[in-house]
């Protein structure tokens, strides 16, 4: 048994002929480097790859598979060089049980299970090309399809205050929208982590998950988990978010929850911060506010410090992307010593990287891998800030 890195929820912008998966204006997010990029650059053992239900994408995967840079695994994933694959699909429900939209995962064991999910839903979305659009059926239909594919079915990031779960999806309780026994997972998402949610009682049974959500090729591994499996499949993966044999999330890393983009409640105008129960911002005086995630829990929570289920740690580190001068050149520097970021942030010593790069700079990594950094607080759609020592 050993532990690998996944990153299960990766978007794609563009396919290799240049078709538009996801008008995100990232050119260079295509199938092909998010392959690369998360193979070589980050290091990743295992990746969800969200738009696979694109009929390009799965051409582009067909097409893989003949050229011979992709083979289809026996325990489920595809194998790109180092690094295995798990087809999924993210899918925007607003049904009659929902108080607005809500964000779910799918993943599937193999490409002919994901080309008949895509052929289902293309029947109920209008344009199956898309990304991440509005199906035209109810949350427990959508389970039960997954399901008999033989799929997963995860809420993505379920505390975000837009196109969430919790957000602005249901009153309170997940069964409003979903059966609770047909979720395998519950994606964290930014502005969240264990300890945040641990009062939630409804979240008991289910296994956390943190994911990058990544729209550019950078934000890859943002978030992550390290997992124990005897290899990266679909199999394996299952029996983990399910915690069997021996298979488990082992650690979750992710930004402290600071730093997340919709952390705190703000005036939706300027940005300013709200206190509880405001009706309006007191500094510009504007009435629409965004209500942040430390609030939403705060509503949400219900256990009184009765904890049962024993949780991995949420590990707080601040991707190598937000680290104050470290530019291209000093990470390709780093790269060409150490191979690949995750090693850089699990590996490497402080040590080793005093050696390739100066010694502020060193400190500022082995920092941010620790979590110590100092920052400003996120909200409103902006990310939080890493303040640079002076």
């Amino acid at each position: 048994m050993k532990e690998f890195y996944a990153d299960l929820h990766i978007h794609i912008g563009r396919t290799r002929s240049g078709r538009a998966v996801k008008i995100t204006g990232a050119k260079t997010l295509t199938f092909s480097k998010v392959l690369q990029v998360a193979s070589e650059r980050k290091g990743l053992d295992l990746i969800g790859i969200i738009d696979c239900h694109s009929p390009e994408v799965i051409e582009e995967i067909e097409q893989g598979i003949v050229d011979g840079e992709i083979t289809e695994k026996i325990e489920g994933g595809l194998l790109y060089r180092n690094t295995t694959i798990i087809p999924g699909s993210e899918i925007e429900i607003y049904d009659q049980n929902c108080n607005g939209p809500i964000h779910v995962l799918a993943y599937f064991p193999t490409l002919k299970a994901m080309k008949e999910f895509s052929t289902w839903m293309g029947g109920h979305v209008k344009n199956i090309t898309l990304s991440s659009q509005r199906i035209y059926c109810d949350g427990r239909t959508l389970q039960k399809i997954v399901k008999s594919l033989g799929g997963l079915f995860i809420p993505a990031h379920v505390f975000t205050p837009f196109k969430s779960l919790y957000g602005k999806g249901v009153r309170s309780s997940l069964t409003e929208v979903f059966d609770p026994q047909l979720i395998d997972a519950i994606e964290l998402g930014l502005s969240s982590d264990t300890e945040m949610v641990k009062d939630i009682e409804e979240l008991e049974s289910y296994v956390f998950v943190t994911n990058s959500d990544a729209h550019s090729l950078g934000k890859i591994a943002r978030e992550y988990q390290k997992i124990r499996l005897e290899e990266p499949s679909f199999n394996e993966l299952e029996k983990a978010l399910r915690e069997k044999e021996n298979r488990k999330v082992t650690a979750n890393y992710g930004l402290n929850p600071l730093l997340g983009k919709y952390h705190q409640t703000v005036c939706s105008a300027c940005l300013h911060q709200v206190l509880r129960d405001s009706e309006s911002c007191s500094e510009c005086g504007n009435k629409s506010i965004i209500k942040g995630v430390s609030l939403r829990i705060e509503e949400l929570s219900n256990m009184n410090g009765s904890h049962r289920r024993e949780r991995p740690p949420y590990i707080h580190q601040v991707p190598l992307d937000f680290i104050p001068g470290l530019g291209p050149k000093s990470m390709e520097k780093l790269l060409e010593a150490f191979g690949t970021e995750m090693n850089i942030l699990h590996e490497v010593t402080l040590e080793q990287l005093k050696e390739i790069v100066p010694e502020k700079l060193a400190s500022y990594i082995d920092s941010a891998r620790k979590g110590t950094l100092s920052f400003e607080v996120g909200g409103g759609g902006r990310y939080g800030k890493v303040k640079r020592e002076s």
